[in-house]
């Protein structure tokens, strides 16, 4: 019997393989997608842009941050210096003395011989003065002060003769704008400068030392300290007073003056027992 015929090695087109085989093997595949003959284990590409930190800014932002710092604890500092200076009670005002001049005294149109000088409460003028933050260039008549002390004013005295220079200034720097407060020459003033208030009084040697401006601050106006001023919510404006003060020794102006008009009283008398705190 005739044999099967054995099955031929070559493909349809004329290629064999052996032939397939032969060319693979002994040539090189090119490279596929770029990559190498490691098999696509190449490095990736270097980014050769710099990468520079913005060093200008971050500078400015240390230079604000710094200046904040140093804003808040100046600000920090000083308004712990100035509540250290702050008083709550008299007796942290060192020399201040206090009296015991009831309410209630008379308005008495002649001369007042006081037992303090300057005085601070007793019988007065019916007429106050002015104390809207007043400076008199003059020695206001007594009398018409002790009236304005009445109405809760502070009443600050100098010595023309014996002020430092340069204190003046001060004192009207502090008086000058401020409702309550009023400001004259007092000749023969023991010191050069003496504050007053209803029942209250403090010399003092300078306008710098701190005592003034805590006697003025607590003070002026002040309904809440014990025997203060007796006639709470009383005027102290008295633009006739201003405009034409009576200076110590001038006469009253009488009780039927346009500007005496006042809350009514009755003489009841004082009684000054002084004392002072530490």
């Amino acid at each position: 019997m005739p044999k099967d015929p054995k099955p031929t090695n070559s493909r349809p087109g004329g290629a064999s393989r052996a032939g397939s085989g032969s060319s693979s093997a002994g040539g090189k595949r090119p490279a596929q997608g770029g990559r190498g003959a490691q098999g696509g284990r190449g490095r990736p590409p270097v980014d050769v842009v710099s990468r520079h930190k913005p060093w200008g800014l971050i500078a400015a932002a240390v230079v604000v941050a710094l200046f904040a710092v140093a804003a808040i604890s100046y600000a920090v500092v000083s308004v712990n210096k100035a509540n250290a200076d702050k008083v709550t009670a008299l007796g942290q005002i060192a020399g201040i003395k206090s009296y015991d001049y009831a309410a209630g005294q008379q308005h008495v149109t002649t001369p007042v011989t006081y037992q303090e000088s300057p005085p601070v409460g007793g019988p007065h003028d019916p007429e106050w003065a002015d104390c809207t933050g007043t400076v008199y260039t003059v020695d206001i008549r007594h009398e018409n002060a002790v009236h304005a002390l009445e109405h809760g004013a502070v009443w600050i005295t100098y010595n023309p003769d014996t002020i430092h220079s340069g204190d003046l200034a001060v004192l009207q720097k502090i008086v000058q704008g401020h409702s309550g407060m009023l400001m004259s020459p007092y000749q023969g003033l023991s010191t050069p400068i003496s504050l007053q208030s209803w029942n209250h009084q403090l010399f003092v040697q300078r306008a710098t030392d701190k005592r003034v401006q805590q006697f003025a601050d607590f003070l002026v106006l002040n309904d809440t300290v014990k025997n203060h001023y007796p006639e709470v919510g009383a005027s102290c404006e008295q633009p006739g007073f201003v405009t034409d003060p009576l200076k110590e020794g001038d006469s009253s102006r009488g009780t039927d003056a346009a500007t005496a008009t006042d809350a009514p009283t009755t003489p009841t008398g004082s009684a000054p027992a002084t004392s002072t705190a530490p």
